[in-house]
């Protein structure tokens, strides 16, 4: 089983805002954010229905990042 660097604190990442080039905040799991049960459901059986054909098969989690000064979202592909 693989497991996501960011999710399990065993890497920080800095990422920077495409829009004013400011550090953004990792939310967490995209998948996190589908209901209220998402967060506590298997990681990899989420990654079915993330909306990216790929994550499942490339090992990779899918982060969202907010920016605080201008408010913009990033997605960001994290190789598990």
């Amino acid at each position: 089983m693989n497991v996501c660097p960011l999710c399990n604190g065993l890497r920080r990442v800095t990422v920077y805002c495409s829009s004013c080039r400011q550090p953004m905040e990792d939310q967490g799991k995209v998948t996190d954010y589908f209901d209220d049960y998402s967060p506590y459901m298997d990681a990899d059986m989420m990654k079915q229905f993330d909306g990216y054909a790929r994550t499942y098969t490339n090992h990779e989690c899918v982060h969202l990042f907010y920016c605080p000064r201008c408010q913009a979202e990033e997605v960001r592909f994290i190789q598990e």
